[in-house]
């Protein structure tokens, strides 16, 4: 053996799953395919008892030459993993890889992590009275910490999706890192070999690598960027020419944003989009010239800035249950097979305001004030209730010719009650950053409460204008306490459904509570107990 072969060493993995996952399959799996292949490799294993003493663990080494070039010599393998020394780490539940990473196999210099990011509780979780799960953030904040590439998604769903179990999953992301010397069509060769459920197999091996592999080539981009300190680094061809006066920490975001409301909308759509972050922009580089922070104020506000202006209405939702992706995901939710009949049934109620959005605001009040005299009278809001099927030619036709209105949705009133309103935010993030600039970045990230639809979505909202209200504009004995305050108020606005914690928040700084909602009374009669013997 020369010289630079006897210097090398096996490349290592350690498996982690828990009990009915596959585990000794997918070991099984990377053996066979090491052994087609030509290169030498083994394995062991240390069973566990999956959430109370660990998932059943299985070791993996392969020495990276091919057999061929060893001149009949054979390598040396280990065991036991040796904690530091992991090439890959790949565990199919969350806390697992977490108690993993504890126990130092991870070395963040050396190991590339590939987890799930779904959970199974443990005992002591499930023993707590409230909620005793363990925080996920705190769990990825140890995996990103302590590892030199990572990739999370969610196994199980991919697994469920496929009809497979989670070992095929976990193979299709271990033949997309990199990390070993096989290429995707011999990994698929060994999965062939099987006896039942091989197709099954297959499709969550390649939904695992196109997620694996899709992640790695978006990393490859934004670190490309980020590597050249300059502002004249031209951006992903996505973005428009405009958006090459934006840093380059910004794109990856500005870029999904951008496809976001241009989809939505259209590109006219975009170019406001980008002309809001713009104002934005300007704002963070007069507050931080040096882009000491990352122009993070403008990166978080692409986001929620893109979430908010492609706000969700009959319109959107009849955009989105139309698109043929749609119809290939639910086959494959049902594992429905190509002979199979399946159809697929929408339910809608639209009420008032979904009809008096799309209506100019003369037309709109006049609606809307007619539901709220019906309610007044004790009669339920008016909605219509429709069930429409999307399998066929005329329900799909439906839902299409509704999408396409799309044109017509920025004369109606919802439209301009939303600009009105992001308006109103985007001018108080730029007025807040020029200010102070800790400052600014809380108010952008008070946009994070625009979520949901219907009365959740006027809930967000109304929480986001008493912000900007009460506490952008007062008095603070520092800006670093104007700041607090305004994270504390977005804290509690998120943590607690019903505004409890916001109102008491909101007082504790100095502003008033949220002013009480009117919520219609109503008076049913009761019914006599001879009437109900006779019914």
């Amino acid at each position: 053996m020369n010289t630079s072969v006897s210097t090398l060493r096996p490349t290592t993995l350690l498996l982690c799953a828990l009990g009915g996952e596959g585990g000794g399959v997918l070991a099984e799996w990377l053996i066979d395919t090491a052994i087609a292949t030509g290169y030498p490799a083994q394995s062991t294993s240390v069973p566990g008892v999956a959430q109370r003493t660990g998932a059943t663990t299985y070791y993996v080494e392969v020495f990276p030459v091919h057999q061929d070039k060893l001149a009949g010599k054979r390598p040396v393998f280990s065991l036991n993993p040796v904690p530091g020394t992991l090439d890959m780490l790949v565990s199919s539940e969350l806390l697992e890889t977490a108690r993993q990473v504890g126990n130092g196999f991870a070395s963040p210099d050396r190991t590339l992590l590939i987890s799930s990011s779904s959970r199974a509780l443990t005992t002591a979780e499930r023993m707590v009275m409230g909620d005793g799960r363990v925080d996920d953030a705190r769990l990825m904040d140890v995996i990103r910490r302590l590892s030199r590439e990572h990739h999370v998604f969610d196994m199980a769903q991919v697994a469920q999706r496929s009809g497979t179990v989670i070992s095929a999953v976990m193979f299709g992301a271990i033949a997309a890192s990199g990390v070993l010397p096989f290429s995707r069509e011999a990994c698929e060769a060994t999965i062939r070999q099987g006896g039942r459920g091989v197709e099954a197999s297959l499709r969550g091996f390649g939904q695992a690598y196109d997620i694996v592999a899709g992640s790695r080539a978006q990393g490859s981009l934004v670190e490309h960027i980020l590597a050249d300190d300059t502002d004249d680094v031209p951006p992903p061809a996505l973005l428009p020419p405009e958006a090459s006066a934006f840093p380059p920490s910004t794109h990856a975001m500005l870029g999904a944003g951008y496809a976001r409301v241009c989809d939505y909308q259209n590109t006219a759509y975009g170019q406001l989009y980008l002309a809001r972050l713009g104002r934005i922009l300007e704002a963070e580089r007069a507050a931080d010239p040096a882009g000491a922070h990352g122009f993070a104020t403008t990166r978080e506000a692409a986001r929620y800035l893109a979430l908010w202006m492609a706000f969700d209405d009959v319109v959107r939702v009849a955009h989105l249950k139309s698109r043929a992706g749609r119809a290939r995901r639910v086959r494959d939710e049902v594992r429905a097979g190509e002979d199979d009949i399946v159809r697929v049934y929408d339910h809608f109620k639209p009420g008032i305001p979904e009809f008096a959005g799309l209506l100019p605001a003369g037309l709109a009040q006049r609606l809307l004030r007619w539901d709220r005299q019906r309610q007044a009278k004790g009669r339920d809001p008016w909605s219509m209730p429709l069930k429409i099927g999307a399998h066929s030619v005329r329900g799909l036709l439906a839902l299409r010719m509704l999408a396409a209105t799309r044109g017509l949705r920025r004369f109606g009133s919802r439209y301009a009650q939303e600009q009105q309103m992001i308006e109103r935010w985007v001018d108080a993030v730029v007025a807040t950053t020029r200010q102070h600039w800790r400052t600014g970045n809380e108010v952008a990230l008070v946009g994070r409460l625009i979520k949901g639809y219907g009365t959740t979505n006027d809930r967000a909202k109304d929480n986001l204008l008493h912000v900007l209200e009460h506490l952008v504009p007062a008095p603070f004995p520092t800006p670093d306490d104007r700041a607090q305050a305004i994270a504390d108020a977005r804290n509690a606005a998120l943590t607690d459904e019903a505004g409890k914690a916001l109102d008491a928040t909101l007082m504790r700084h100095g502003a008033p509570a949220r002013p009480m909602k009117e919520v219609p009374v109503r008076w049913v009669k009761r019914q006599p107990a001879q009437e109900k013997k006779a019914a």
